[in-house]
């Protein structure tokens, strides 16, 4: 049976999505409505473009033999990824057949979804924690819940699945200490955590949404200061996480 999924874009990056130089296919539907999301064109499944698997087999193949060389492999983003699964195990399964790495991006919100098969063809999940505490939770994605992020985290774990965190700082939103340390609490909880990306805020998706006639909910807001990053992450270090 043919599996097909919606892709909005792909692109080769490095040092980025994953280790050494990937191929990361962006697919389109998401669940969540963060505020400082800088992709709102990734929303909705409508925007992708329908692809068997095959047709993205064919792009990443082109790319094969330099990504090896480079130390990279094959990064599934969105959007959310997990809102295709089945593409998503396709996918993997078959970059797997020629031995490039694969890496999952994803905020966990949709972990429930993620076969025990798809994880087996996983080679590295990128987790997205949003917050700390589900009234910030609530508040930085305008929707979901936190627990099952938590769940999938220790269901990583307990399958052995490689991590690595990502948190966003976004002054005034997701900056308190409290926040931070409860979001350090659940990463240093994952024994398979390899290390912490502290990403801080930018503005450089307002174009989107201003294309969109989308309002930017994070307009007025700031990028953190050195001084903010270095505090949370000297945060993270405390509870023993390595931290970039």
């Amino acid at each position: 049976m043919t599996v097909t999924g919606s892709v909005h874009s792909f692109d080769v990056s490095t040092g980025v999505d994953g280790p050494g130089t990937r191929f990361v296919a962006f697919l389109a539907g998401c669940p969540l409505r963060c505020q400082y999301c800088h992709s709102p064109d990734t929303w909705y499944r409508r925007t992708g473009r329908e692809m068997t698997a095959d047709d993205l087999l064919t792009e990443i193949s082109r790319y094969e033999r330099f990504i090896k060389v480079a130390g990279g492999g094959v990064t599934l983003s969105g959007g959310e990824a997990l809102q295709q699964p089945d593409f998503v195990r396709e996918i993997f399964t078959r970059c797997h057949d020629k031995g490039l790495h694969t890496a999952l991006d994803t905020s966990g919100f949709l972990g429930a979804k993620a076969s025990d098969d798809l994880l087996a063809v996983t080679d590295l999940v990128l987790l997205d924690i949003k917050a700390g505490d589900e009234e910030t939770y609530r508040k930085v994605t305008r929707t979901g819940e936190l627990a099952p992020t938590v769940e999938f985290a220790h269901r990583l774990a307990a399958l052995g699945v490689p991590v690595w965190v990502r948190f966003v700082l976004v002054p005034g939103l997701t900056d308190s200490a409290e926040n931070v340390e409860a979001v350090a609490r659940i990463a240093a909880s994952i024994r398979t955590v390899e290390r912490v990306e502290v990403l801080p805020f930018h503005r450089l998706g307002a174009a989107k949404y201003t294309a969109l006639s989308i309002p930017f909910p994070l307009a007025d807001t700031p990028a953190p200061s050195p001084e903010l990053i270095d505090r949370v992450r000297t945060q993270f270090r405390a509870h023993g996480l390595t931290v970039y």
